[in-house]
């Protein structure tokens, strides 16, 4: 019985640092630049990425739920055939907006 209390604790504090969402295979040639990269490229779009910020009354740690946001937003820039993404601002409570480029040929 202690070693389910023990393993519970372990699942409860490693759950904030996890990312849950996989780049596609297009979406790993994308690459999140600052706008000062981007002025010579063509605009695709924007995105808004959300994810799961909090699980009950554990909130995720920001890094891992940036790192998820800009893996969405990869892969949305992926589907609509763009090679970079701006961040439009910061993360606030699992949501963050992308505005998506194609820089290349």
């Amino acid at each position: 019985m202690k070693l389910n209390h023990y393993a519970l604790f372990l699942a409860i504090a490693i759950l904030p640092a996890c990312t849950w969402i996989e780049p596609t295979k297009e979406a790993q040639q994308v690459t999140l630049v600052k706008p000062f990269n981007v002025t010579d490229c063509l605009k695709l779009g924007t995105t808004d990425a959300t994810v799961t910020y909090k699980v009950g009354i554990i909130t995720r740690e920001d890094e891992a739920v940036t790192e998820d946001l800009i893996v969405a937003a990869k892969n949305r820039a992926a589907e609509l055939g763009g090679d970079s993404i701006v961040a439009k601002g910061p993360a606030e409570e699992g949501k963050m907006s992308f505005d998506i480029y194609k820089c290349g040929e």
